[in-house]
Parts: structure tokens; sequence; C-alpha cells
């Protein structure tokens, strides 16, 4: 039986985290909804939970991936809705983050704005949105925000991508 283990990420619109992680070989299953921390993160935040198997795909690789598929430096006006954050399961999984983090940080311009969390709790978002690019590919919002961070992932990370969920999903001109 596959080892598994899980990450919640929060940055952008759930829909384009959520298509983003369910692109990836050795992601296993991807809840999309809301995700509290504790304390003055406590509200709720758009979040994903990725349940993955770390012999196929790296905790490291998860959050390149999602420090590349949304603005992780950048600090908007909608970060209590999309709070730029990775939310914990383990003090040990906290270590690892953070140490990840700060090696990842030499890769970018700006300061890195991801935050870690430790997790509190889930909400599901409501069935009709659940696995939003799979069912709504060609709907303007998908073509327009979320199949840009599906090329970057085909680009930058293209030995970690699911091929069928790209060819059965993503049309793009080679």
């Amino acid at each position: 039986m596959a080892r598994q283990t899980k990450i919640a990420l929060g940055g952008g619109c759930h829909w384009c985290t959520e298509a983003v992680f369910q692109s990836l070989k050795g992601v296993e299953q991807v809840e999309q909804g809301y995700v509290s921390s504790t304390n003055e993160n406590s509200s709720f935040s758009e979040a994903v939970i990725v349940h993955f198997n770390p012999e196929i795909i790296s905790l490291q690789t998860l959050i390149e991936i999602h420090l590349y598929t949304h603005k992780s430096n950048s600090a908007h006006s909608m970060r209590d809705k999309y709070r730029s954050a990775i939310y914990i399961f383990s003090e040990e999984q906290a270590q690892e983050v953070k140490n990840t983090l700060n090696e990842f940080q030499a890769e970018f311009d700006n300061q890195l704005i991801t935050n870690v969390y430790p997790f509190s709790e889930f909400k599901a978002s409501r069935e009709a949105i659940q696995n939003y690019y799979l069912k709504n590919p060609k709907k303007p919002f998908c073509e327009r925000f979320i199949n840009p961070k599906l090329k970057l992932i085909l680009d930058k990370f293209s030995d970690q991508i699911n091929k069928n969920f790209i060819s059965n999903n993503l049309k793009l001109k080679q």
C-alpha cells in the first residue's frame, strides 16, 4: 500500500489551486474548500488539502510549484480571502516547510509572503464548484486564469505532470 501524506495550500482562487495540484503525478486527491488556522488566522481562507505520495512527489516540489503558481510575493488587497499560506499537520512538517521556503527565497526577486500556519479546520466547497476545471475547462475563467498556471507547470515542471490530465484537459498550442 502506497504511503500518503497531506499538506494544505492557500494562495489564489481555490479553483486554480485545485487544478494545479490535480495535474501532478503523485497527487492522489485534492480537497477544495476553506481552511482556517488558529488565533489571529482563525478565519477561513480559500485553500486546498493535497493528499500525495511522497515516494512519487516530494513536499519540496509541491511547495515550489505552489510558490510559482500564485502571487507568493505580492501583498494584495484580497489576502484575507486568498491567504498565501502553507498549513501544516505536524511540527516535523512545519520545520521541513520553513526550511524549504528559506531555500526557495533565493529564486525570487521579492520577499516571499507565504506563511506557515498550523492547520485547524476545513470546510469543503459546495459540490457544484468542486473539480471546477475538470468540469469547465473551456469557461473563460479557466482559459484566462488556470490555463496559464498549467502551462507554467508544463514548461517548468514537465517531469511532475500527470500526462493524462494535461492531454485530456489542457489544449495548448505547443
